[in-house]
């Protein structure tokens, strides 16, 4: 019976907003007659179109082939196997699942199981790129070269938060291997071929187009995958996309199906991420990134309205974490960074990339909004620390009518019953009145509100004051709210319409 290994689930929000954000429909559309004189048609009379010959890929997968394995991962006793009759992809919540191997697959032995995925070589001593998911939980692994030869794998260094891992063999020859191109120089519409081992059948070659490039796919807080139509399933996770010229710009990871095959989306982490999380990884076996210990979001139409801000773009602080390079720096909840380092920051995404590819002890130059005036800012990055997980849900009378909401006190029961950070102050949402503006908004009892806009407020009547001055001069106000142990700014307008960024 055949089973399938997958990754963590994704929001389905965050995969719909992704792939409706990617999504166009239209046509060329018949212009009026006025403006004949004034726009060019698209295709000018006498011009003639070139037709083009669909390419042939054969001697570049004969020159590719040798350089992409076979990746054998034989669990560890206990690993977590999620199985389903007819080794058909478990369902998840929404169609959006990794690509694994046509396994694991039971074995004779209790408890053992066996995986297969993709990997290729980028040097001639033997180091090999793939997935991190794909040699997760591995009591031994193993290469199959093209060949047919088998020989043992160790891991030099895995990095989960972009799913990059490199592994190491030795052949005792030079090795095949295959060169990183250059992913930032890769359009939409251009062919690019995958290969690899889906469903254990190896050296399998497809061909497609790059659908998008830099798409989110909630993944991860690096995502920028690369979206393709060339046909990927289980089993091609880790193995090669490469261009017309034979360099790799991509490593295919994971695909959008209902069924767990292929469905013509699939996605490929870029090589330009490849090279620069591989090539530490070969040094130290681990990946070092810079930090600055914030919490930053999108901002929103009814965010900027309720914080008066007049910017299209820029990453909108919600929190700083305590004893953090940005702390120091002075940088408080409500700023926005539009720069760093004279890179224009569009939002979070873009904030945490630009970060993250900082050396720790260097410096950052932010240039940020603060209560409507810009500034500049130094920060000396830090080293980004390992993920820390919070929660906080909270229950427990003070009423405001006009938002739709009930307040209540940080007692010390509802601290230590809801692991409430010490040192946070603010009031607990206690109950959402149905059709409110408030649960427009997406307040939930439990929340805890810690300020209104740009002002800090330590209990239920302060954040009522609060609220209610924001409300006499707009019918819109931010809240800066503790959830899950993240902050996050909530607007709420009266209107009843409302957005959370």
């Amino acid at each position: 019976m055949n089973t399938e290994t997958q990754r963590h689930p994704l929001r389905r929000a965050a995969l719909a907003a992704t792939l409706l954000a990617g999504t166009s429909l239209g046509g060329y559309a018949i212009g009026h007659s006025a403006w004949a004189d004034s726009v060019a048609p698209v295709n000018p009379p006498g011009a003639q179109l070139v037709p083009h010959v669909l390419p042939d890929f054969t001697n570049l997968v004969t020159q590719v082939k040798p350089a992409v394995v076979s990746i054998t991962n034989k669990l560890k006793a206990g690993a977590a196997v999620d199985e389903e009759p007819g080794g058909q992809m478990q369902q998840l919540p929404f169609p959006f699942n990794q690509m694994f191997p046509n396994g694991p697959q039971q074995q004779q032995q209790e408890h053992a199981v066996e995986a297969r995925g993709s990997g290729f070589l980028i040097s001639a001593d033997g180091f090999i790129v793939t997935n991190n998911h794909v040699v997760k939980g591995a009591q031994s692994l193993s290469v199959t070269l093209d060949d047919g030869t088998v020989l043992p794998a160790k891991v030099i260094g895995t990095d989960p938060r972009t799913d990059i891992a490199v592994l190491k063999i030795d052949a005792g020859h030079p090795m095949p291997f295959i060169q990183l191109g250059d992913s930032h120089d890769v359009k939409p519409g251009e062919w690019v071929v995958a290969m690899g081992n889906p469903f254990g059948l190896s050296s399998t070659v497809t061909a497609g187009i790059v659908s998008a490039v830099s798409r989110d796919i909630g993944a991860g807080p690096y995502d920028q995958f690369i979206q393709v139509d060339a046909p990927i399933n289980k089993g091609n996770s880790g193995g090669p996309l490469f261009t017309q010229d034979g360099k790799v710009i991509g490593m295919n990871t994971a695909i959008l199906s209902p069924t767990g095959g292929s469905v013509g989306i699939g996605f490929a982490i870029p090589s330009d991420m490849i090279r620069t999380v591989s090539a530490q990884l070969e040094k130290s076996g681990k990946v070092v990134r810079g930090y600055v210990g914030v919490e930053a979001q999108e901002i929103t139409p009814t965010t900027a309205m309720a914080m008066h801000l007049k910017v299209n773009g820029g990453a909108l602080l919600a929190g700083i974490q305590s004893n953090s390079p940005a702390a120091d720096a002075g940088l408080q909840p409500g700023d926005v960074i539009q720069a760093v380092n004279g890179t224009k920051i569009e939002n979070p995404k873009e904030l945490a990339l630009n970060v993250a590819s900082i050396q720790p002890g260097d410096e950052a130059h932010l240039s940020i909004l603060h209560d409507g005036q810009s500034k500049d800012v130094t920060v000396k990055v830090g080293t980004l620390p390992n993920d820390q997980v919070a929660s906080n849900n909270l229950q427990g009378n003070d009423h405001h009518a006009q938002i739709g909401l009930a307040l209540g006190p940080l007692s010390p029961d509802v601290r230590n019953q809801f692991d409430v950070p010490d040192g946070t102050n603010g009031a607990v949402v206690q109950g959402v009145q149905p059709g409110s503006p408030a649960e427009a908004a997406g307040l939930q009892p439990g929340d805890v509100i810690v300020g209104v806009g740009m002002h800090a407020v330590n209990n239920p009547a302060e954040a009522a004051r609060a609220m209610r001055t924001a409300l006499n001069t707009d019918h819109a106000l931010a809240l800066r709210v503790i959830r899950n142990g993240q902050p996050v700014f909530v607007g709420v307008t009266l209107g009843g319409q409302a957005d959370q960024g």
